[in-house]
């Protein structure tokens, strides 16, 4: 089994705390699913600066398969970030090379030679997914929390696990946004609540997951983690309720350490 990552990265820079890790949508799962077991690579770019080789390094002593990572002549994409009572929250974006960022032909072949592909909306691959979902490869999309954005209705179709992260709880318009967007394609549709769990819908029935209660360190990267964990089970066989227990198991361990990984 193995699973290609591709899309945005980026690193994360504390600048109060004078600290900087490798993160990124893609990036992080694929990280994840190493860390679980999972043979999993990244496509995508950086810059030739030194955050660009740090990245790239990191992910190498992580056993990411990193092959299909570009040099672009620029910057790498950092986003600085604060630490507010446990949470994340997120500063200035600057894309730097990744704003140019698009898959050649070779890494398309790449990329659907693997058993899952897995990618967000911050990645510009959305253009890509009907191409690889025509191969034969699953394909999994975090949509992050922008439900709204014209890229949903654009690229769901081509999507077999949508993710979505909404600071919400479970309502009734939760559901209905999630019966709608099911409807479109994907086999499941997943939001992720933060402290109120995750719901899961795949057409026939909901599922509910709670959160495993840990001592929160720094919340970067679990929903990151939630999204690799749920694979780990797809690529399993396993049922929608034993993915999404998957999920909240891999997000109970980075809640407990600083940075995404």
């Amino acid at each position: 089994m193995k699973v290609a990552a591709v899309g945005d990265n980026c690193v994360d820079v504390y600048k109060e705390e004078g600290r900087q890790y490798p993160g990124g949508n893609p990036v992080n799962v694929a990280v994840y699913l190493e860390r679980m077991g999972i043979d999993a690579s990244y496509t995508g770019v950086v810059g030739t600066d030194e955050q660009g080789r740090f990245l790239v390094d990191s992910l190498k002593a992580k056993g990411v398969d990193t092959s299909h990572v570009h040099v672009s002549e620029g910057s790498t994409a950092v986003t600085y970030v604060q630490i507010v009572n446990g949470n994340r929250v997120f500063g200035d974006y600057v894309e730097g090379v990744m704003a140019d960022f698009k898959m050649s032909e070779e890494d398309l072949s790449f990329v659907c030679s693997h058993d899952l592909v897995v990618s967000g909306i911050w990645g510009h691959t959305a253009g890509d997914l009907g191409r690889i979902k025509e191969s034969g490869t699953l394909v999994a999309f975090d949509y992050s929390d922008q439900p709204n954005d014209p890229v949903v209705d654009q690229s769901i179709g081509n999507v077999d696990y949508a993710f979505f992260g909404l600071e919400s709880d479970d309502t009734e318009q939760v559901r209905s946004f999630m019966k709608e967007k099911q409807a479109l394609g994907p086999k499941v549709v997943i939001v992720t609540l933060g402290e109120h769990g995750s719901l899961a819908f795949d057409g026939e029935r909901f599922y509910k997951q709670g959160i495993i209660e840990v001592e929160v360190e720094d919340t970067m990267g679990a929903g990151d983690s939630f999204i690799a964990g749920f694979i780990k089970g797809v690529l399993e066989n396993k049922d929608v309720p034993d993915c999404m227990s998957e999920g909240a198991r891999s997000s109970s361990v980075t809640l407990q350490y600083s940075g995404a990984w």
